[in-house]
């Protein structure tokens, strides 16, 4: 049976999730669709989703339109989850986009289509909520072309648009509209409409396909995915003019795109490009050992069913993976893999009752473990949680998580921008057993270097391997990166190495007639706690430079509203890269801190009139330059204090 994976995406209250459920009932698949307001929908599974009527997890479900089989990706629309839609984009083989005939084009269907043809997914626009008053088809193709230059397709007419009764029909290939759009693109089906021949329906379904597959040509339907209006003409079209999944011989090639739990424990979702994967199969991780599938459940129309293998083109959830999101089996088509932008603001996890903090510290660990874009950083020794996040949505997200799923009521300090240290020279320290009040039976010496940007943190023992023990080496690592999560201004240290030069300590030993003493003898916990303490001495003689995420935006504008919008960016720090027309509108591109986005953002409306449209994604980090920004609060003891840290944490 032939096999379409299909996301379904769109800007916030669009109705995405409405034409998921009407396409879910049109397929017989539910008995009536479900409602976002009375949260009834099938892929809205989270209470939260629920509660406020938006997407926030991607889900699968499958239907099938006569021979083919679609598995529907219902994705998020919010803006704090447009990393989401695009790591759901690298495992699709089309996508059907949701804009609203009465909003229209709207920010986030910028974003979303930039991401589109980013990855090349080939994709249908779905003009919804004909019915509804003020709903404008011509309009929002206008819009289609000058806000995204799309060379659109219209395959459907609407009678009545703005009211109840509105009523779609299907527009016929060989009608002289879709001919002339289709020419545009297509050199045999003009040549033969520019000297008045006719054309064949056949040949013009060919061209479409072709052209919708390289990206050239994006089909239009319109339709209301509450009144059904124009659902099964979309299907048609789906069936007709979309590119099948790929089915590639050879062996299992995948990608992980979701993590989650349910009752019997964890699953990661896979979507397989090539070969077959079994129960009991071996998985090779880069970077891990080898891991035995355990279980396997497939996405049909009935359900998420158990079945003893999946084959090239399904999607299915597969136990036994400790895998993480992104992560690749084998070597999938090079266009799926998907590198998560940094997290750009950072806040601090408390729990509401303090005697919950285990529970909060072990809830967190999991829902980290899901989703990537949760960058969790845990300091057990100093009961901190720091999460770095997206947006403020997301805090809103964990928070019910970690009530509903853990029972454990959190609060969050304020939101920060989230800024790393890079080490800035070159600096030593050294400490030895039984000297300067050290309580430790461990000696560490510890250098530590410049290392490029992108290279994080290295570790290495220098040439203590051969007078240490491997317990004691990997010790000292694990205190030298604990250490370095927090450095001298507050932030992450990053793009450094750490290399051993001396090490000292007292081998295993106990009293007359006694066992094994550790009071006498050297343990991992020593090299553990002193390597924190030396570390942060060597990177204090080193010095380090704070320096903040700096994102790339893009801002479609009206000429009109250029001079004050421009005004705006260089009272703020921005860099203007470039300014180029686009349909009427001006693009403008360039840099800014993160930390004026939230300005831009408020600012904006009032100065286009509300016709701007703001995209953003992070892009490099540079020095802050004048006032360093404010820092979460530390608790416990500073490693940099010796003689506290010493006091704080005795042996």
């Amino acid at each position: 049976m032939p096999l379409l994976n299909l996301g379904i995406v769109a800007h916030v209250d669009a109705g995405k999730t409405s034409l998921t459920e009407r396409l879910l009932y049109e397929a017989g698949a539910v008995s009536r669709p479900g409602s976002v307001d009375a949260g009834t929908t099938r892929t809205d599974s989270m209470e939260l989703e629920r509660q406020r009527g938006i997407t926030i997890r991607a889900a699968v479900t499958s239907i099938a339109v006569g021979d083919l089989m679609i598995n529907l990706l219902d994705t998020p629309g919010h803006p704090d989850f447009i990393a989401e839609v695009e790591r759901s984009l690298a495992v699709l083989d089309a996508a059907v986009l949701v804009v609203s005939a009465v909003e229209g084009v709207q920010p986030q269907t910028v974003a979303i289509w930039r991401a589109l043809r980013r990855i090349g997914v080939p994709t249908v626009v779905f003009v919804n909520k004909v019915d509804r008053g003020g709903a404008d088809v011509g309009a929002v193709l206008t819009q289609l072309r000058r806000r995204l230059a799309a060379h659109p397709v219209v395959l459907t007419t609407v009678t009545g648009q703005g009211g109840r009764d509105a009523r779609v029909h299907p527009a016929g290939l060989d009608t002289e509209p879709v001919v002339e759009a289709v020419a545009e693109v297509d050199d045999a089906v003009a040549a033969r409409w520019l000297m008045n021949r006719p054309v064949r329906a056949r040949d013009v379904r060919r061209a479409i396909r072709r052209a919708v597959r390289s990206t050239e040509l994006t089909p239009v339907t319109c339709g209301s995915a509450i009144t059904g209006a124009g659902v099964r003409e979309l299907c048609q079209v789906l069936a007709e003019l979309l590119p099948r999944g790929e089915h590639r011989d050879g062996p299992p090639a995948g990608t992980v795109f979701a993590v989650d739990r349910d009752s019997h424990g964890r699953r990661v979702w896979l979507r397989l490009w090539s070969g077959q994967l079994r129960v009991r199969d071996r998985v090779l991780f880069p970077g891990a050992r080898p891991q035995t599938v355990t279980e396997i459940a497939v996405t049909e129309p009935a359900g998420v069913l158990v079945r003893p293998s999946v084959s090239a083109g399904q999607i299915a959830a597969v136990r036994g993976l400790s895998a993480r999101v992104g992560q690749l089996v084998g070597d999938p088509p090079r266009r799926h893999a998907y590198r998560f932008p940094p997290p750009t603001r950072q806040a601090l996890v408390e729990p509401v009752e303090p005697a919950q903090r285990l529970a909060m510290f072990a809830g967190l660990a999991e829902l980290a473990d899901e989703d990537p874009l949760v960058d969790l950083r845990l300091d057990e020794q100093q009961e901190q949680a720091v999460v770095r996040l997206h947006g403020e949505v997301q805090k809103e997200v964990l928070a019910a998580l970690l009530q509903d799923r853990y029972g454990v009521r959190v609060r969050f300090s304020g939101t920060l921008t989230a800024c790393i240290e890079r080490v800035a020279g070159t600096g030593t320290a050294e400490e030895r057993i039984r000297e300067r009040g050290n309580p430790y039976l461990a000696g560490v010496g510890l250098r530590v270097d410049t290392a490029p940007i992108g290279h994080g943190i290295e570790f290495s023992p220098g040439i203590e391997p051969g007078r240490l023990t491997p317990a004691f080496v990997a010790a000292t690592e694990q205190g030298v990166r604990a250490a370095l999560r927090q450095g001298l201004r507050g932030w992450p240290v990053t793009d450094c190495t750490v290399t051993m030069t001396s090490s000292q300590y007292w081998p295993r030993q106990s009293k007359p007639h006694q066992k094994f003493d550790k009071s006498i003898s050297s343990v991992a916990a020593d090299f553990r706690n002193l390597a924190a303490v030396v570390v942060t001495a060597a990177l204090r003689r080193a010095g380090s430079r704070v320096c903040q995420p700096i994102e790339r935006f893009e801002i479609n504008l009206p000429p009109d509203a250029v001079d004050p919008v421009l005004a705006l960016l260089g009272r703020l720090g921005a860099v203007v890269r470039d300014t180029t027309p686009a349909g009427g509108y001006l693009e403008v591109s360039g840099d800014l801190p993160s930390a004026r986005i939230p300005q831009v953002v408020a600012a904006l409306p009032d100065l286009t009139g509300g016709e701007a449209v703001l995209t953003t994604r992070f892009d490099h980090y540079a020095a802050v330059t004048g006032e360093e920004p404010p820092v979460l609060p530390r608790r416990g003891p500073d490693p940099g204090d010796r003689e506290a840290w010493f006091r704080a944490v005795p042996r």
